[in-house]
């Protein structure tokens, strides 16, 4: 069976930096994966070639089957994308958001309202689905992504720090959503975060990238288990990121950060 994502000897370079340097790895469908590392890893960029934003300098990459390359349209018909900043508008309601990306998406015209309506109950926002989006919490803020990122019914749903910002109860809320729908419709989930127990809890499967390359790749618990005895996902983390755990990253990355949590906040 083709997997869902399928990376082979994956590189990408921006000039004389090799963002991205001989990558290669599969999520299999259904799976929950994250892909995880310290800022600067490569993890977004990897993202962007697998959301077709960036075409592979070397290697290969599909999605289903569909290489990013030569059918990056047939990819996307496949994907919903929930990315770091905030893909809200504010001034429009949480209806009129979902409807705007199913018209992105170009969801058939007779069918986006009913689209619309599946998705804002999917994420369970029905209910508040013509107020103001600016009222929404942050949690519901995140959902409503969402449910953007549902209404074209993807088949692989990509989470880039899907709860940055957001408290316990919130992150804890998003996630019941997320494990609810992959249930409901058989998706396969690809996330990035840097709560490591959240990726303890949710994931499969992990992949810890650390300056372009993959270093780590298994279930959580078999790389715990090779850390010693009552290793966290934290220690594997530090394990391979080293003193960079803090240090990588940008001015650029920190300001976009602190805005995201400040409009979630």
């Amino acid at each position: 069976m083709t997997r869902a994502v399928e990376l082979s000897h994956v590189g990408y370079a921006f000039g004389d930096l090799r963002a991205v340097d001989d990558v290669t790895f599969d999520i299999d469908r259904g799976e929950i994966f994250g892909l995880l590392g310290p800022n600067g890893a490569g993890k977004t960029t990897t993202i962007r070639m697998l959301i077709t934003l960036l075409k592979p300098d070397t290697g290969s990459l599909s999605v289903f089957g569909f290489d990013t390359r030569s059918a990056p349209m047939r990819v996307r018909r496949l994907l919903g994308y929930v990315p770091q900043q905030l893909s809200i508008d504010a001034q429009l309601t949480g209806w009129e958001n979902v409807w705007l990306f199913a018209r992105l998406f170009d969801v058939p015209s007779a069918e986006r309202t009913d689209r619309v309506e599946q998705a804002m109950t999917l994420v369970g926002l029905a209910d508040v689905a013509s107020r103001m989006a600016s009222t929404y919490s942050g949690g519901m803020i995140r959902r409503l992504e969402l449910a953007q990122a549902l209404v074209n019914r993807p088949r692989l749903l990509v989470l880039d720090e899907p709860t940055i910002g957001l408290d316990p109860i919130a992150r804890r809320s998003v996630w019941e959503r997320v494990l609810e729908l992959r249930e409901e419709l058989d998706m396969t989930v690809l996330l990035t975060t840097h709560y490591m127990e959240e990726a303890d809890e949710l994931c499969d499967r992990v992949a810890l990238m650390h300056q372009g390359t993959l270093r780590a790749l298994g279930r959580p618990d078999e790389l715990k288990a090779a850390q010693g005895p009552g290793a966290s996902l934290d220690d594997v983390f530090t394990a391979y990121a080293g003193g960079q755990l803090d240090t990588e990253g940008n001015l650029r990355d920190v300001r976009s950060t602190r805005r995201t949590i400040g409009r979630v906040g």
